[in-house]
């Protein structure tokens, strides 16, 4: 039997605000700013959502997760990636592997992806090996540059239950 591979990519970019938390892959940073949104504001994890919704063909964050409604106000994006697990195992698929690159010039988050990854890997019920972030900054430009927002591109790769 050939097996099968799919792969899917999700982005996600959030304004920093005052008056919140900074929520970077289930790891809260101590940063004078945070990320806005309706949950929690995790760009990391609401990218890896929508990477792994995509592979396997069921939509996106919003779709599962609406911004609009009230069940989601403030929830723990992680709680949010353990649903999305849930979903993909429902449907016959497992995660290979998950890579994925922050963009943010302030707080420096590098120190931090270690603990990501461990976090991550916990939610989705895997080992650490299969989760890679990286940190960058947007060297100055942009509104990223500024310091002004968080972004996060991501790839999962998935392949089908045996």
């Amino acid at each position: 039997m050939k097996e099968a591979y799919r792969i899917g990519n999700g982005i996600d970019i959030h304004p920093l605000v005052q008056d919140r938390d900074l929520v970077v892959g289930g790891i809260k940073i101590d940063h004078h700013l945070g990320s806005d949104g309706h949950s929690d504001g995790d760009a990391l994890i609401h990218a890896l959502i929508d990477a792994l919704l995509g592979a396997v063909g069921l939509g996106d964050i919003g779709e599962h997760f609406p911004s609009n409604d009230p069940r989601y106000e403030g929830i723990d994006s992680v709680d949010l990636l353990k649903e999305t697990a849930t979903l993909l195992k429902r449907d016959g698929w497992k995660l290979v592997n998950l890579d994925a690159t922050i963009i943010a010039e302030k707080p420096h988050l590098k120190e931090y992806v270690d603990a990501m990854s461990k976090k991550l890997a916990k939610g989705l019920s895997v080992d650490s090996s299969q989760i890679n972030v990286k940190a960058k900054t947007n060297d100055g430009l942009g509104f990223l540059g500024a310091g002004d927002g968080i972004a996060v591109w991501a790839v999962a790769i998935v392949t089908e239950l045996r």
